[in-house]
């Protein structure tokens, strides 16, 4: 994420100075939004700094609309859509955008599928038409998706091997979600059994007008844009199936570890948490200030405990996960083998110094000063702001995410945070544990936490 100097970019966003350390007092600059009759929402932002044209286009849908034992068909979906589309094929489709130096990218969250890109403001028409290609005219080449298959499943062995930080988070949503839609993400079994038909019948289920927001940030005339719009995307018919509706994943009770033996780890990663918030909870904002305080930054309680002042790790963070539903929020960190009781308990420790001890009024000032400092870099760029027009749109949570956010801030109070503190971030006794590490060197510390589940690092999935 880019950090610059607020005075950088308060004229561009309207940041009151005075009060930005207290309050990030800043809004949104104006912007039209548009329905199209097959329910397409394009919403169009004038920015005319630079001569250039950030887009965002946001297709609901994501991982939890892949079909049952086929984990993965949406990420192999949006990276092949960039890998020939319309009359291009994949070294042509990249070869377009490079050539004008342009960026354009694809990706699949849990719920949705995202392109995104920025193009100088005179390449309009071929950033339409690569757009348009991507969205309405993937090719899904059978030799593109057998390489993209390759690369990908080629990642997760050597993430096994050499990398767990880079799939714990697989086997911590597998463990604590379960059958549940955010437990599921790809593997090399699910990754190996998808087809082409598979790709395709995808793809016509659950990209469609009616799914999908588009978001342009730049230098523009938006009348004009709207009109260009409305010809390469205003015939495009809605999607087949319709958008699946996810409940609320339940809370976990009790405590279970899962154990995933890695024989020749010298460290061990570990993930502590259960089901936090969803995205438009109305204490996100205070979620913000305390997770600051516990795990957000340098200087968090975690941090300060287990890097700082034990040396026991390089970094210890919390995070909140928040998708339309609750999603995860968890303790996250590493250490050596020989150590792992010891960081565990350390992070336990801390956990419950944060349910006993709330944060100070000196402590929720300074969080309150950090994340007013933090939050309006966020949205500096083109691409930055498409991205948060098409949040708050998806998530339906108004302007008022931005205009009021730094009033929110200066509303949160002690009591505030305790209260949230008691109600989102997870007590001792419910817990969901998952350490990837040596088994035979930390088994008998893993079993003082709760009852474990052991499996080992090489076996094929996450469940």
């Amino acid at each position: 994420m880019i950090r610059t100097h607020i005075l950088a970019i308060a004229a561009a966003l309207a940041i009151s100075l005075p009060a930005v350390a207290e309050t990030a007092s800043m809004k949104l600059p104006k912007y039209e939004r548009i329905t199209f009759g097959s329910g397409l929402q394009l919403l169009l932002m004038e920015k005319r700094d630079v001569p250039m044209i950030a887009f965002h286009a946001r297709v609901a849908g994501g991982g939890i609309t892949d079909p049952a034992d086929r984990d993965g068909t949406a990420d192999l979906a949006a990276e092949l859509m960039q890998k020939g589309a319309g009359n291009r094929d994949a070294l042509q489709f990249s070869g377009a955008a490079d050539s004008v130096g342009a960026t354009f990218a694809t990706q699949s969250g849990r719920e949705a599928l995202v392109v995104s890109g920025e193009f100088l403001s005179r390449d309009r028409a071929l950033m339409l038409e690569l757009l348009a290609d991507a969205l309405r005219r993937p090719r899904f080449e059978a030799t593109e998706l057998e390489k993209l298959r390759k690369r990908t499943i080629d990642g997760i062995t050597a993430a096994r091997e050499n990398q767990p930080d880079a799939v714990i988070d697989n086997y911590f949503d597998a463990f604590l979600f379960g059958g549940h839609p955010y437990g599921r993400s790809a593997s090399e079994t699910t990754l190996a059994a998808i087809t082409r038909e598979d790709v395709v019948k995808w793809y016509r289920n659950n990209s469609g007008a009616d799914r999908t927001i588009l978001v342009f940030v730049g230098d523009f005339d938006s009348k004009a844009l709207a009109k260009d719009v409305k010809n390469a995307f205003g015939d495009w018919q809605k999607a087949a199936a319709p958008m699946p509706k996810i409940a609320p994943p339940a809370m976990q009770k009790g405590r279970r570890v899962l154990l995933v033996d890695k024989p020749d780890a010298t460290q061990t990663y570990f993930r502590i948490g259960n089901v936090g918030i969803a995205r438009k909870d109305p204490d996100t904002v205070a979620v913000d200030l305390v997770n600051t305080a516990f795990g957000g930054r340098f200087t968090s309680m975690l941090n300060s405990e287990l890097r700082i002042r034990t040396g026991l790790t390089y970094g210890a963070r919390c995070y909140v996960d928040r998708e339309s539903v609750p999603g995860s929020i968890a303790i996250s960190s590493f250490t050596k083998t020989e150590s792992t009781a010891e960081a565990i308990d350390l992070s336990l420790a801390t956990l419950d110094r944060l349910h006993k001890a709330s944060i100070d009024e000196a402590t929720l000032s300074s969080v309150k000063a950090y994340v007013a400092g933090q939050y309006p870099p966020r949205l500096e760029t083109g691409n930055q702001l498409a991205a948060k027009l098409a949040e708050i749109e998806a998530f339906n949570l108004g302007r008022g995410d931005v205009d009021d956010y730094g009033r929110k801030i200066g509303e949160v109070t002690g009591a505030g945070a305790k209260s949230v503190i008691e109600r989102v971030y997870p007590k001792q006794s419910d817990l969901t544990f998952v350490f990837i590490g040596n088994a035979a060197a930390i088994r008998e510390a893993a079993k003082k936490y709760g009852e474990v589940t052991e499996r080992k690092i090489t076996d094929a999935g996450w469940q």
